[in-house]
């Protein structure tokens, strides 16, 4: 019933603020554990986790089983609806109860989150997609600030949506696109990148684990490995 009642609030959401959640159709567990597999190399010492709109908590319930005491998970969700989802899933969700330690919900823009300290993980959810080329830019300088060095930023996007999405605007969407291939390439050059393809989702997506050593150059990516949900490929920065 719970996941019910989430996937509810989820497509309840997405009709109203489309731009913010980015699909009629909440992620899977395929996509769910590709974009927290980072999580599988985590060190014994305590750890920051950052998940950037986290909706309902499709993403977050697979973060949770890998926290340990004294590490901190921080969830910055804007929707509203979706933080009183979160809360209550917190409050009562069994599989959660360890973690209430560790969590805490911000209600504000990504933009306007200034933590006292950086982050080992950041696990992105936001459809950057959808933004404005103003808005998307602060969300990468966004991740570039909250990223400690040595850390690892995973997102995920639909896969082909830029060309689909030109097309199904007969080309007007065109300079915003471009605007969007310009960041996220360049957010791509500036990191080690690995990309998963997960087929197992509606639509199929990709899903990025960008990477930096703590001497600030290009760290090793995360283990390649084949399964049902897709085969990992390594691109280039940039592509």
């Amino acid at each position: 019933m719970t996941t019910l009642r989430n996937a509810a609030v989820f497509l309840k959401e997405c009709g109203g603020r489309f731009e913010t959640t980015g699909s009629l159709f909440p992620s899977s567990r395929f996509l769910g554990r590709a974009i927290t597999r980072p999580l599988l190399t985590r060190p014994a010492s305590p750890i920051r986790v950052l998940e950037c709109g986290p909706g309902t908590g499709a993403f977050t319930e697979l973060i949770v089983p890998h926290l340990r005491p004294g590490d901190v998970l921080d969830l910055v969700e804007l929707n509203p609806s979706f933080v009183a989802t979160l809360k209550e899933r917190i409050r009562s969700d069994r599989r959660w109860r360890t973690a209430v330690p560790h969590t805490a919900i911000h209600s504000l823009p990504l933009q306007e989150f200034f933590p006292a300290e950086r982050y080992d993980f950041i696990v992105s959810g936001l459809p950057h997609i959808n933004f404005p080329a103003s808005i998307l830019a602060e969300i990468v300088e966004c991740y570039h600030r909250l990223l400690k060095p040595g850390g690892r930023l995973s997102y995920f996007e639909y896969m082909y949506i830029r060309p689909m999405r030109r097309v199904a605007t007969l080309g007007l969407d065109g300079p915003r696109i471009d605007q969007v291939d310009r960041l996220m390439n360049g957010l791509l050059a500036q990191y080690k990148a690995s990309r998963e393809e997960i087929l197992l989702n509606f639509p199929p997506a990709w899903v990025r684990h960008l990477s930096r050593n703590a001497s600030g150059g290009l760290a090793d990516a995360v283990p390649p490995t084949r399964s049902a949900q897709g085969t990992v490929t390594y691109q280039p920065a940039g592509h």
